[in-house]
C-alpha cells in the first residue's frame, strides 16, 4: 500500500486568480485515491501552510476555486481535500467516520510544497469541516492552529437538529443515534478534545439554522473543561452564511489570528 500522503497524480487547474497556482491532487489515503485542489501563491516564499476543510458531502458545499484562492492570497499553501469518494475519488464518503483520514493525511500533502514552512501548518473548516477539523487535531501532533467556522461539534446533535440531513446521515453511517448510538458517538470528537493541543479560534452566527449556536457551546464549553486554549468570535446577527464583504474581512481577520498563534 503506498504511504498515507503520497501524491498519485496532480494537473494544473484553472484559478482566478492570476497570482495564485491551482492544482488538482490525487494522493493516497488508507489505500483509497482521493482528490483535493492545491493553492500556492506564485510568488516566490517560506509560506505558512492551511489544510481547508469543506463542509457538506459530496456534490454539497464543494471545494470552491474561488474561495481556495481567497486563502491563498492571504500568503498561505492551501491544501482542500474533496474526502473519498468525490469528484471521482475512490471510497465512500462517511460523514467524518473513516475519511477523517483523508483530512489527517491531507497534512502530508501540504508538506510537499516546496513553498511551505513545515513548522506552521494550521486548520480551516467550515459547517461539517469542522469535525474534520477537531479530528485532525487529536490525531496529529504537527498542527501549529484550528479555526472552525459554522462547525459541527457533535454529529448526534447535528441529526437531532437537522431533520433534512436524516435520511442522507441514516444511509450514510448505517442507522440512527438510538439504533446505532457507537457510530455517532465515534464520530464526535468533544469527548477527545483532551488531545487536542493547538489554539482553537472558533467562529458561529448565532442565528445559524444549518449549524446551531449550540454546538460552537458546546466546543466552547468542552475546551474549557479541559482547559484548553481557546478564543470565540461570535455575531448575533449572522445566519450559517456572512454578508460577502464581512465575510472576506473576517478571513483576514482570521488569517492574521493563525499567524499569531505560537509566535506571542
Amino acid at each position: 500500500m503506498p504511504p498515507n500522503g503520497s501524491i498519485f497524480h496532480r494537473r494544473d487547474y484553472p484559478s482566478p486568480n492570476p497570482n495564485i497556482r491551482l492544482e488538482e491532487i490525487t494522493y493516497w489515503s488508507d489505500g483509497l485515491k482521493v482528490k483535493g485542489l492545491l493553492a500556492e501563491p506564485v510568488s516566490g516564499g517560506n509560506y505558512e501552510g492551511i489544510i481547508y476543510l469543506r463542509g457538506g458531502i459530496q456534490h454539497v458545499g464543494m471545494v470552491r476555486p474561488a474561495r481556495i484562492a481567497q486563502f491563498a492570497s492571504q500568503g498561505f499553501v492551501v491544501f482542500a481535500p474533496y474526502y473519498r469518494g468525490n469528484r471521482g475519488g475512490e471510497g465512500r464518503d462517511e460523514f467524518a467516520g473513516d475519511d477523517r483520514q483523508d483530512a489527517v493525511n491531507a497534512v502530508e500533502v501540504l508538506k510537499q510544497s516546496p513553498k511551505l514552512n513545515k513548522d506552521r501548518i494550521h486548520l480551516y473548516a467550515f459547517s461539517r469541516g469542522g469535525i474534520m477539523a477537531l479530528w485532525t487535531a487529536i490525531l496529529r501532533e504537527d498542527i501549529t492552529s484550528v479555526v472552525t467556522w459554522a462547525g459541527v461539534s457533535d454529529v448526534v446533535f447535528t441529526y437531532n437538529e437537522r431533520e433534512d440531513m436524516r435520511r442522507m446521515m441514516k444511509r450514510v453511517i448505517g442507522g440512527t443515534p438510538n439504533s446505532m448510538p457507537d457510530a455517532y458517538r465515534e464520530r464526535t470528537a468533544l469527548f477527545r478534545v483532551d488531545e487536542i493541543d493547538a489554539p482553537v479560534l472558533i467562529i458561529h452566527g448565532m442565528k445559524d439554522d444549518n449549524v446551531s449556536f449550540e454546538q460552537a457551546i458546546l466546543l466552547e464549553d468542552a475546551l474549557r473543561e479541559k482547559e484548553k486554549q481557546y478564543e470565540t468570535w461570535y455575531f448575533p446577527e449572522y445566519t450559517h452564511y456572512f454578508p460577502t464583504a464581512h465575510n472576506a474581512q473576517i478571513v483576514r481577520d482570521l488569517c492574521d489570528w493563525m499567524r499569531q498563534q505560537g509566535n506571542i
